[in-house]
């Protein structure tokens, strides 16, 4: 499934209190889910970086494969495409979180002006207005940063049935049949 999804982050007095906010719609524009999620305090791109994360972890709620992200934030699509580096180091262990929840989806991200992402601009200041989350239908459950990067085990079932492998018995090769000896007829044909 394909989705649009515009992110957009902020913070009063930087750092100050901020929020991170996405907007996912569908191919014609319908808006499958938004939330504008508080953060007590933060940087500009500590909330930016904040918005994709949460986009992509709503995006995976969604059961999408292709998204189509747009950001008005320059530095975080250059540092995403690998064009700048990422020297902060909390935004570098921000980025891993990134990478390893996107890794399930084809992205296309791009940067755009501000005034072309006004809808998560709003939510994310309306819920530093709030000072609380605000959305519609936001994210189910919200994994910690470890969670995210401990590899998982890898999946034993099928059709909800675990599965297991298979160990069998080697054939044995059948016993050659020996002519049991014929019995004297007690009865005398009768």
């Amino acid at each position: 499934m394909k989705i649009k999804i515009n992110i957009d982050g902020g913070s009063r007095g930087n750092p100050g209190p901020g929020a991170a906010a996405y907007v996912i719609c569908s191919p014609e524009g319908k808006i499958l889910a938004q939330e504008g999620h508080f953060m007590p305090h933060c940087t500009n791109n500590q909330a930016e970086y904040t918005a994709l994360k949460l986009a992509l972890i709503k995006a995976g709620e969604l059961g999408a494969t292709e998204l189509f992200i747009q950001s008005d934030s320059l530095l975080l699509v250059k540092q995403y495409l690998g064009e700048y580096k990422i020297k902060h180091p909390d935004l570098a262990a921000r980025m891993a979180v990134i990478r390893k929840l996107a890794a399930r989806f084809t992205i296309h991200i791009q940067h755009v002006l501000r005034h072309l992402n006004k809808a998560p601009d709003a939510l994310a200041n309306k819920a530093m207005d709030a000072k609380q989350s605000l959305g519609f239908n936001p994210i189910v459950r919200l994994p910690q940063d470890e969670e995210i990067l401990t590899p998982s085990a890898p999946d034993n079932s099928v059709n909800g049935v675990e599965v297991k492998p298979v160990v069998r018995q080697e054939a044995r090769t059948p016993a050659k049949k020996t002519k049991a000896p014929e019995q004297p007829d007690l009865f005398g044909g009768f």
